[in-house]
């Protein structure tokens, strides 16, 4: 089993910038892919980005490309998503998750955190 608690979320003017965290616990984490995903009000959760367990492969989705980034630190058991140029329609909870097998993630990875809320004002 894999534990998952993100850190950092907020209220944050529009332009403005964020940086989450998520820290493991348990399952030896430089073995696992890790990513991020986030949850509007009213709609279903979203893949924001994606590292392979060495960090070597990187995805995102298009909304955030050049804006976000992904990174990790094995040693310390973290990934974070620095956070650039925010929009309101970045509004949401943002979900730390983690899987072994990094094509998979973005389909449903089977290890979550409680998630961190996120707010952009306009």
């Amino acid at each position: 089993q894999v534990q998952l608690v993100e850190t950092g979320g907020g209220l944050v003017p529009a332009g403005g910038s964020l940086r989450l965290s998520c820290v493991a616990s348990g399952r030896t984490f430089s073995r696992l892919a890790a990513g991020w995903f986030r949850q509007a009000p009213g709609t279903g959760r979203e893949f924001v980005a994606a590292i392979s367990r060495g960090g070597e492969k990187i995805d995102y989705t298009g909304s955030v490309k050049g804006r976000f980034t992904i990174s990790r630190d094995n040693a310390e058991k973290k990934v974070y998503l620095e956070m650039s140029s925010l929009k309101p329609e970045d509004t949401g909870v943002y979900y730390c998750a983690a899987d072994e097998y990094y094509d998979a993630l973005r389909y449903g990875p089977p290890y979550w955190g409680q998630g961190t809320r996120v707010t952009v004002a306009s």
